[in-house]
């Protein structure tokens, strides 16, 4: 996953710019008081034949000094603290404000909805660089966490009550981002991928995204979507144009265009699918992705009607 460090929004800049002068002020009073003691310890220390030390009982001055320093010290980093929540999670408008991207938790992946388009997705979510994007986070089971740490701050997904959150990417890029909220067994491979890319690109990728698959035509593939409506597969996922409507699973429409399988725990190529589709249960175990028994010939059909959906 990236780091807070590599600050990619103006979002994930205020946290990384208060998070490192904090540090380098906590530092420096660190060292100051180490230095403080490391002087007292030498300059009055006991030496041989040294009377008894002349008591002192306070100093009006240094103690009001040492009081006030530190409370302005507190109330300067509260008013910090203030800005920097305000820049890293600006106000929505208004809660029935349309978002531009609807983000679904399941356990575990993520469903991704662009309202205004109507293209679904899943695990990837692809922004324009340079935008705001008002994003809606809802949860279909339990709660979840949505975390980028490069262009957004944690958001919590809890079902029953959407959350908003505004998305932004200085620039093209892949942003890695995982859920960071305990939700299961497999809540260590539920990751987010978050492509930025230019304006021109995001338009051309949601409308590619609108295009229905061209319908297979080599015989092992052909063989493959017929398994795929015979099976259970339809029951649960979705292909445009196949019949298959069911939105229990990820859509799988544009399936061969996705990076990963699993939200994350295989890269997609058809040997990883052809592994994934042989026992899912054991890549990612207590997942909802069923051991449908297939043989040999059904895995390698399937596999290559998959691969069709670019």
């Amino acid at each position: 996953m990236d780091s807070l460090l590599n600050a990619g929004s103006p979002q994930a800049q205020a946290m990384q710019s208060m998070f490192f002068w904090t540090l380098v002020l906590g530092g420096l009073i660190f060292l100051l008081v180490t230095g403080l003691v490391l002087a007292a310890s030498i300059r009055y220390r006991q030496r041989a034949n040294d009377d008894e030390p002349r008591q002192i009982f306070g100093n009006l001055k240094l103690e009001i000094g040492w009081t006030i320093a530190p409370a302005l010290l507190l109330v300067f980093l509260f008013g910090w603290t203030l800005q920097t929540m305000r820049t890293a999670d600006p106000a929505v408008a208004a809660t029935n404000q349309d978002p531009d991207l609807v983000i679904i938790a399941h356990q575990w992946w993520w469903e991704v909805h662009y309202p205004k388009s109507g293209v679904v997705t899943a695990n990837e979510i692809h922004i324009p660089a340079g935008q705001k994007i008002l994003t809606r986070f809802e949860s279909a089971d339990v709660i979840h966490n949505f975390w980028v740490p490069e262009i957004a701050r944690k958001m919590d997904v809890v079902p029953g009550h959407p959350n908003y959150l505004w998305l932004q990417a200085d620039q093209p890029g892949l942003y890695q981002g995982a859920c960071s909220e305990f939700c299961g067994a497999q809540h260590a491979w539920m990751r987010i991928r978050v492509i930025a890319e230019t304006p021109d690109e995001f338009a051309a990728w949601q409308q590619a995204q609108l295009q229905t698959p061209a319908a297979p035509t080599g015989d092992t593939a052909v063989q493959g979507q017929q398994l795929f409506q015979q099976k259970t597969c339809m029951n649960c996922h979705t292909i445009a144009g196949s019949g298959a409507t069911e939105q229990i699973a990820p859509d799988l429409t544009h399936f061969a265009s996705r990076a990963t399988l699993g939200a994350g725990v295989m890269d997609n190529t058809p040997a990883n699918l052809n592994t994934w589709l042989t026992n899912p249960q054991a890549i990612k175990p207590g997942s909802h992705m069923p051991d449908l028994k297939l043989s040999a010939d059904e895995v390698n059909a399937l596999t290559a009607y998959l691969e069709t959906l670019q």
